[in-house]
């Protein structure tokens, strides 16, 4: 089968300077993952080059097996005692200024991994306090207690990312759940209202525009603050496939009517990740 070739906006230049080089030595020397690099992002050399990375605890294997996501999916390993030193270490090395720390879902641990954000997060502040962290987390199943530990660590944004609209939920993300994502959102809120929420959802899956209206409406409703819009790409040809390629003028669209919605920041475009250009949220 050839492969399906790409629209020419979906190009992206090879990039690789210094820092791109930099980004990787350090990566390996710790033995740290990077969801740039398990979910093969389009925007990697750009961040890299940028000294920006979204790194992966809780391992690289995950106990769900979503049919959008190019993780490994399988039993997981033994969790590393290290880590959240390691990447409070790497990035004040780096000297980053914006960190994403994100994770595998790990339904197999009691807590989600919730404990393991929140040492992550409490061990960059004790190693970077000038440094703001944004959390993109798994809905721990639903589990409050999980929820509030993370919350209680402080970190300046959490994400939860939606993913799809809500009639593609049991097709592409069978083993999660559109109102219970919806609820961790609002939890959020209730719980610590300072914090920054942040959501982002993928189009070309085959949904309606009825549909990433609504979608787009139901987040707004849970007081989120920052949504991501972003083309599917599919990883392998075992994955779910492409059904539409949108236009940046689409995308703007969209911006459009999410900024008209109230959205305080909106980035939409084909190459759009949920951590892509994060900074640009808070600054």
């Amino acid at each position: 089968m050839n492969k399906r070739r790409h629209p020419d906006w979906l190009k992206v230049p090879l990039r690789g300077g210094q820092n791109f080089s930099d980004m990787k030595k350090i990566l390996r020397k710790t033995k740290l993952n990077t969801i740039c690099e398990e979910a093969k992002c389009p925007n990697i050399t750009e961040c890299f080059d940028n000294r920006t990375a979204v790194f992966l605890i809780l391992g690289d294997i995950c106990t769900r097996n979503c049919r959008y996501c190019n993780v490994k999916y399988g039993k997981p390993n033994h969790l590393n005692p290290n880590e959240p030193t390691d990447i409070a270490e790497s990035v004040k090395q780096l000297g980053l200024k914006y960190v994403v720390i994100t994770s595998v879902t790990r339904d197999d641990l009691e807590d989600g991994g919730a404990d393991r954000f929140y040492e992550t997060v409490k061990k960059i502040r004790n190693f970077s306090n000038k440094c703001i962290i944004e959390i993109l987390i798994p809905d721990f199943n639903g589990n409050i207690d999980s929820l509030k530990t993370v919350i209680k660590s402080k970190p300046d944004v959490i994400n939860h990312n939606i993913e799809v609209c809500k009639r593609l939920f049991p097709i592409i993300r069978p083993e999660g759940n559109y109102e219970k994502s919806l609820s961790i959102l609002e939890n959020i809120k209730i719980i610590n209202n300072k914090i920054k929420t942040k959501s982002g959802f993928m189009l070309g899956l085959g949904e309606r525009k009825n549909e990433i209206i609504n979608t787009m409406g139901d987040l707004y409703k849970r007081k989120v603050d920052f949504i991501t819009i972003g083309q599917y790409l599919q990883p392998t040809l075992d994955h779910a496939r492409i059904i539409k390629y949108y236009t940046p003028k689409e995308f703007n669209e969209y911006k459009k009517f999410g900024e008209n919605l109230g959205f305080k920041h909106i980035e939409s475009g084909p190459l759009v990740r949920s951590s892509y250009h994060a900074e640009r949220a808070i600054n």
